[in-house]
């Protein structure tokens, strides 16, 4: 996520502290995400990620507060992975999510796990 300016990097840095604390409180907490600042990118740009569970709804509650205070236009996106290191039959999937950064509309979305289910039940997968 492209947030304009170095010194607004450092304020989504405060954010993102504030989501983290306010997700430790709930029941169950928020497994959240990994955020840092990539400075060979000029150090605007908010790098996302998580190797282990990741939440993608409290990234997208993230991008959607940053794109409210620093007014970011245009539209973004991201997509996931849900992987199991053993052999499950439900235990793969993801998803994509893309929002109206100056609206903080989504756009579209889908995840594969609930799409496939609803295909092999006959349905239309739209």
């Amino acid at each position: 996520l492209d947030v304009g300016t170095p010194e607004t990097a450092a304020r989504a840095l405060d954010l993102y502290n504030q989501l983290s604390e306010d997700g430790a409180s709930e029941e169950p907490p928020s497994d959240g995400f990994l955020l840092s600042i990539q400075p060979e990118h000029g150090g605007s740009k908010l790098w996302m990620r998580d190797d282990v569970t990741g939440d993608p709804e409290r990234l997208i509650q993230f991008v959607i507060r940053c794109a409210a205070e620093f007014h970011l236009p245009g539209r973004w996106g991201v997509q996931y992975s849900n992987t199991c290191p053993r052999r499950r039959l439900d235990g793969f999937g993801g998803g994509a999510h893309v929002l109206d950064l100056a609206t903080g509309e989504t756009v579209a979305w889908i995840y594969t796990n609930g799409w496939l289910a609803e295909v092999i039940d006959g349905g239309d997968g739209a």
